[in-house]
C-alpha cells in the first residue's frame, strides 16, 4: 500500500451532463444509462464542474443509500481532478502518520476532529514528547486557473473562523498549520481567491503575519489512487 495515497474504489466511466443543487449530478455513462450521482462537494466547483468532460464514479452496495453513484472524479482540459472533499482529510492524515509530509514530521500521534473551543473543532492535532502541540485545518482546493490554485471558490465564513482560530492557539504557545491539498496536477503557485472572498485573503495574510504556518501540496491522480506529490510556492 502506498503511504501517501489514497486508494480509490473501482470506478465507472461516464460524462458530466450537470451538476446541480450542491449535491447532485446526472452523469451519461459509457453504458448509456443516465444516472444521478451524490456530489460530494458543496463548493461552487467553479472551473470544475465542466459539462460534457469524462468522470467516473463509485459504485455503493448500501441499500439504505438515496443514491448509488458517487462522482470521485472528472478529466477537464487542463487535469484530472479530484471532487471528493472526504479525501484531503484523509490523504492527509495518512501521509502525516507516514511521515511524509517534511513540515509535519517529528509527532507521534495524530488524533482527528478536535474540539478547540466552544462551537470550533480542527481537522488535526499532532502530539508528541517534548514537542508543542501542533493544530492542523485542511482545505480543499479545486479552483485553478493559468496555473495559479485558488481557495475559496465561494465564500467562507467558516474558513475565515477557523483562521481565526489557529491565530489564538499560536498566541497560547502551540503550532498552527493550514494545509491546502490541491486535488488537480496542473498547479504552479497558490494564493488566497480574493476577487471571490477578500475577508478570506485579507485573514490569511493577518494569519501568516501572526506566525499561522501555511503548508500546501498538489496531487497525481489516476483511476486507482489519489497521491500527495510535491510543495507548491504561495504568494499573498
Amino acid at each position: 500500500m502506498d503511504p501517501d495515497a489514497y486508494m480509490l474504489p473501482p470506478l465507472l466511466p461516464g460524462r458530466l451532463i450537470k451538476r446541480y443543487k450542491r449535491f447532485l449530478a446526472d452523469i451519461c455513462l459509457d453504458s448509456g444509462e443516465t444516472v444521478t450521482a451524490h456530489c460530494p462537494n458543496s463548493g461552487s466547483m467553479k472551473g470544475c464542474a465542466v459539462p460534457g468532460c469524462p468522470v467516473w464514479l463509485s459504485v455503493s452496495d448500501n441499500l439504505r443509500r438515496k443514491l448509488k453513484y458517487t462522482w470521485e472524479l472528472i478529466k477537464t482540459p487542463a487535469s484530472m481532478i479530484g471532487i471528493n472533499t472526504l479525501v484531503p482529510n484523509r490523504l492527509v492524515k495518512k501521509a502525516i502518520e507516514n511521515h511524509m509530509i517534511s513540515e509535519l514530521n517529528g509527532y507521534s500521534h495524530v488524533r482527528s476532529e478536535v474540539k478547540t473551543s466552544e462551537g470550533t473543532r480542527l481537522d488535526l492535532v499532532l502530539e508528541g514528547a517534548g514537542k508543542d502541540r501542533c493544530y492542523v485545518e485542511i482545505k480543499n482546493c479545486t479552483l485553478v486557473e493559468d496555473g495559479t490554485a485558488m481557495f475559496p471558490d465561494a465564500v467562507t465564513l467558516r474558513g475565515q473562523k477557523h483562521l481565526d482560530e489557529l491565530m489564538h492557539l499560536v498566541k497560547t504557545g502551540h503550532r498552527g498549520v493550514i494545509f491546502y491539498l490541491i486535488q488537480r496536477m496542473d498547479a504552479a503557485r497558490f494564493t488566497p481567491a480574493a476577487m471571490i472572498d477578500q475577508q478570506y485573503a485579507d485573514k490569511l495574510r493577518e494569519a501568516a503575519d501572526n506566525g499561522v504556518e501555511i503548508v500546501i501540496r498538489d496531487v497525481q491522480i489516476d483511476l486507482e489512487r489519489i497521491r500527495i506529490n510535491r510543495p507548491v510556492p504561495f504568494v499573498l
